[in-house]
């Protein structure tokens, strides 16, 4: 019999239809518009898994309000670097969104962006005055200067309405408040920029396809082998570029691939459920995002927020989320994700960082022994008024966080992002959760700058660059003059509030 397997060749290779292949075929093929691209997804539709809208908060992750970026060092001080990498790589997003929005590769930002205030709020004297600390140490860079702090009872009521409806004046209670911040429907995007990518020439989107295998020969080109879900084909593609960004899907392939700087990876699965709001009245009094501090142990996807959203056009309002544990790798994955995760090269790790996180065990047990009144129990302490009946109980996404190698510990959990690429430049992984989508733009520009070495370099390439990112190169924090320009330009193109 004749092998009917269908073979392809192409330049570039995307495992996984969310935002980060998403931005990364949008950027190649605006830097090389000759180049090759084939992507693959498992499921039906882009954007299904982490990218969703209803499977992340939507955030805009900026660090404006989530307190997990700004820990507290044992002398007392706040350290500020991190929510300052982050606030910066926003703004690197926003110049990217704004040059498609111009560009017209996407629809109207109202599809995607909305301004929506970013909050932090406090209670008890011990947190009130962490919050003053960290309003003190990020209000004087440029990046944080429109930060608002108070402990007025008034104007927290003027800031969150529904938050401070129940409390006494005499209550310690603290915020403060971003007017700049943005929610942002990730899925939205997602969706509009492999609809633009579809349309173009040397492009080619497969739905319903399914990566079995990842080899390197010995030429330094990948054979990919693939199953069309729908229609049990064989598939075999040939690249000489794979990225794999397939949100919790990526560690399994990564170990499939069989490269060395995949050695002592490893990965902790975490749910999510949000509760959320359905009474139109509780919804409209409410039109910020306001986060509070985590629970000891917990991971920062499980930071506590009173959420508004706007999801294909409707407003929306979710507390939560509340985490759970799963063995399932993805959303729609198998249970028998993590347990098959498990290899000889990261058994150490992961048994070590388990041994060293025994408090998010402890945490996530409790989370998922939760009952509905634990959960409104919850709600409570930042909705005091909030009612039963008006909230139900909603599924969210699947995060898998980073579980690597290290010296001292054996073996570390990692919260955040993670991109591993091999030495020649031919593979590049993307790993872990939280800020991924909002810091989604930076984390390709630099896998551009590492696995694409010399065409970078090329002035052809850098004027490219700089032509959809006018910041390219360069630091924000550092620069006012210039972080202002930028923030008004796009804050225009985006239809933001910028004040």
């Amino acid at each position: 019999m004749p092998d009917e397997t269908i073979r392809s060749n192409s330049e570039v290779v995307l495992i996984g239809a969310g935002i980060m292949s998403a931005t990364l075929g949008v950027i190649l093929k605006e830097l090389q518009p000759d180049i090759k691209i084939e992507i693959y997804e498992r499921l039906d539709v882009a954007a299904a898994e982490s990218s969703d809208a209803w499977n992340n908060a939507g955030t805009g992750h900026s660090a404006f309000c989530e307190l997990n970026y700004t820990p507290e060092k044992a002398d007392g001080s706040i350290d500020p670097k991190k929510a300052i990498s982050i606030a910066e790589s926003f703004e690197v997003s926003r110049q990217f969104w704004s040059y498609l929005v111009q560009q017209n590769k996407v629809p109207s930002p109202d599809n995607f962006i909305k301004s929506v205030p970013h909050m932090s709020f406090v209670w008890g004297d011990k947190n009130v005055k962490y919050l003053k600390k960290r309003f003190e140490a990020l209000q004087s860079n440029p990046i944080f200067s429109q930060m608002e702090f108070s402990t007025d009872f008034e104007q927290l009521k003027k800031w969150m309405p529904l938050v401070m409806e129940g409390r006494e004046s005499s209550d310690k209670l603290a915020a403060t408040h971003m007017e700049i911040g943005t929610d942002v429907n990730f899925g939205a995007l997602t969706r509009s920029m492999f609809n633009y990518l579809e349309k173009l020439d040397g492009v080619t989107l497969h739905f319903n396809h399914e990566v079995t295998k990842l080899k390197q020969r010995e030429d330094k080109t990948w054979r990919i082998k693939i199953t069309d879900l729908s229609t049990g084909q064989k598939r075999k593609a040939y690249t000489k570029f794979v990225f794999i960004g397939a949100g919790g899907g990526s560690l399994p392939l990564l170990e499939k691939a069989n490269v060395p700087e995949g050695n002592g990876y490893g990965g902790f699965p975490v749910s999510g459920q949000w509760l959320k709001c359905t009474n139109p009245e509780v919804i409209a009094k409410h039109q910020a995002k306001v986060y509070g501090k985590a629970s000891v142990g917990a991971p920062p996807m499980s930071v506590p927020h009173i959420d508004t959203r706007v999801i294909d056009g409707e407003k929306a309002l979710l507390f939560g989320p509340f985490a759970g544990f799963s063995t399932r790798f993805l959303k729609n994955g198998s249970y028998l994700d993590l347990p098959l995760s498990i290899k000889a090269n990261n058994l150490i790790p992961m048994l070590s960082a388990g041994f060293h996180n025994i408090p998010l065990t402890k945490y996530l047990i409790e989370q998922v022994r939760q009952k509905p009144k634990d959960r409104m129990a919850a709600l409570r302490e930042y909705l005091p008024s909030a009612r039963s009946k008006d909230w139900k109980l909603e599924k969210a996404g699947q995060r898998v966080q980073v579980i690597k190698k290290d010296e001292k510990e054996g073996g570390v959990l990692e919260f955040g992002t993670e991109v591993i690429n091999t030495h020649d430049g031919t593979l590049a992984v993307l790993l872990g959760a939280s800020p991924g989508a909002s810091t989604a733009v930076s984390i390709m520009v630099d896998l551009i700058s590492r696995c694409f070495t010399s065409q970078i370099k090329t002035p052809e390439w850098e004027a490219k660059m700089k032509n959809m990112i006018p910041s390219y190169g360069q630091t924000l924090n550092d620069k006012p003059e210039l972080l202002a320009e930028l923030r008004k330009h796009t804050s225009e193109v985006l239809k933001l509030k910028n004040n």
